[in-house]
């Protein structure tokens, strides 16, 4: 075999390489992504639940279920915030 044909098959692996690389870092992100929105929309609902007692509640939809997934208890604050300015 000639020398150069091996120097383009080990190019054509790395470029193979680094196109599934590629690939796999979206998919990791949409994962976490709808874990993060599933564990705000959890904390949502309790929110809503003990909220309810003394008069608060937040509206359960995507965009409130991932700005609480991805900020947690500021984010339910945050979202109680702009509630009340709105």
């Amino acid at each position: 075999m000639d020398m150069g044909t091996i120097f383009a098959f080990i190019f054509g692996l790395f470029l193979l390489y680094i196109i599934g690389i590629l690939l796999v870092i979206p998919i990791k992100l949409i994962i976490k992504l709808i874990a993060n929105g599933i564990i705000g929309g959890v904390f949502l609902l309790l929110f809503n639940l003990i909220g309810g007692l003394i008069g608060l509640n937040l509206v359960i939809n995507p965009l409130t279920a991932v700005i609480t997934g991805f900020l947690g208890i500021p984010g339910i604050i945050l979202l109680l915030i702009v509630q009340n300015i709105l």
